[in-house]
């Protein structure tokens, strides 16, 4: 997830207090913290493309 936004040009991670942020500008886009090896879930992703303003297709384009 991380190499994807900075393909996509954020800059980050940035330590924050209990989470990472990625930048982008003006957009600070708070990542989770998966504990070991879990996936994040889907529905997690799906509002942090929103927050960034990412499309579906923009993506799975990466």
């Amino acid at each position: 997830m991380i190499r994807k936004l900075i393909s996509l040009g954020f800059s980050g991670p940035v330590s924050g207090g209990k989470h990472q942020f990625m930048i982008k500008g003006e957009k600070k886009l708070r990542i989770p913290n998966p504990h070991g090896n879990k996936d994040i879930a889907i529905c997690l992703i799906k509002e942090i493309l929103r927050q960034a303003e990412i499309s579906h297709t923009e993506w799975d384009s990466i």
